[in-house]
């Protein structure tokens, strides 16, 4: 039962990621006016507000025991961070190394950070799909156009990683003690908080244009509000070091998209850096079958 539920977590997760590699196709089809920072905000503000809805739907917010403030908080903070430094290392850096640097380097830090809070040993199935995965991510990521190095541009970068990876460990703690929807809810709805100035400082008539509509309503109802009820389901039942190396199923789709719609050419290199992530992910849910983590106690 315990591997049933582990795999299916596995899944859970990658539906979630692949959800999220639709968000920069979205943002590509925004209207002119809509700057990264502000369409972030607003994917934290209408996606809380989703997540909201759902566990109040499902009753989530019942009397679930004691409410660990700490972890919330800071789940909260570092997703709003998060938004804050990956999309601004994208537009110091350029879409190619901001991208690999704060995508590619998340499952590195996470796996660091489950082994040394949480006492999760990531093992060598892990090491084995993370390298697999970071490589074809930087291949996808770097097979097309001109790339911009900005060091400001990498800091934010590895900050976003970072910011990410500690999310989805504070997100860890609290899911340990609380249902996955209103956990997730409240945590949104208080990143969405920190992140409100920007817009209240940012022009948005770029909302009333139908196409700016529908891009904002994709972003929070399916990259934020069916995406993280499924990743907080998953995020229950598997490691922190899995998780982030599963969520490379995110640049996957963001290349086979940018493919398939956006009209950007297939390169040798793309196509085997699409190749490597997918592989990454079967080693990681292979190894993962033949043997479970082992946290320490």
């Amino acid at each position: 039962m315990g591997e049933r539920s582990e795999r299916s977590g596995y899944l859970l997760v990658v539906a979630a990621a692949t959800l999220w590699g639709t968000t920069g196709t979205s943002q590509a089809l925004a209207p002119t006016g809509a700057t990264p920072p502000v369409v972030g905000a607003l994917r934290l503000a209408v996606g809380g507000a989703v997540l909201v809805l759902i566990a109040l739907a499902r009753g989530g917010f019942k009397s679930n025991g004691r409410w660990p403030l700490r972890s919330t908080l800071l789940a909260a903070a570092c997703m709003a961070a998060y938004q804050v430094f990956f999309f601004g290392g994208v537009a110091l850096t350029g879409v190619a190394i901001g991208t690999i640097v704060g995508i590619g380097s998340c499952p590195i830090m996470g796996g660091m950070l489950g082994y040394f809070f949480r006492g999760e040993r990531p093992g060598w199935a892990w090491l084995a799909a993370t390298l697999l995965a970071v490589s074809g991510a930087a291949l996808l990521a770097s097979s097309g156009g001109e790339v911009q190095i900005n060091l400001w541009g990498l800091l934010m970068a590895v900050g976003a990683g970072a910011a990410y990876a500690a999310f989805t460990l504070f997100s860890k703690d609290l899911l340990d003690s609380q249902p996955s929807e209103p956990a997730l809810a409240v945590v949104f709805c208080i990143g969405a908080l920190l992140l409100s100035p920007l817009l209240f400082t940012s022009d948005l008539h770029w909302l009333l244009k139908p196409a700016g509509a529908l891009v904002t309503a994709h972003l929070g109802l399916v990259t934020v509000g069916l995406a993280y009820t499924l990743f907080g389901k998953g995020l229950q039942v598997v490691p922190v070091s899995t998780t982030t190396t599963l969520t490379l199923a995110e640049p996957l789709t963001a290349g086979i998209l940018g493919i398939t719609l956006l009209g950007e050419r297939l390169t040798p290199s793309a196509a085997v850096g699409i190749l490597l992530i997918f592989s990454g992910i079967v080693v990681l849910s292979l190894g993962r079958k033949k043997r479970a983590p082992s946290p320490a106690a």
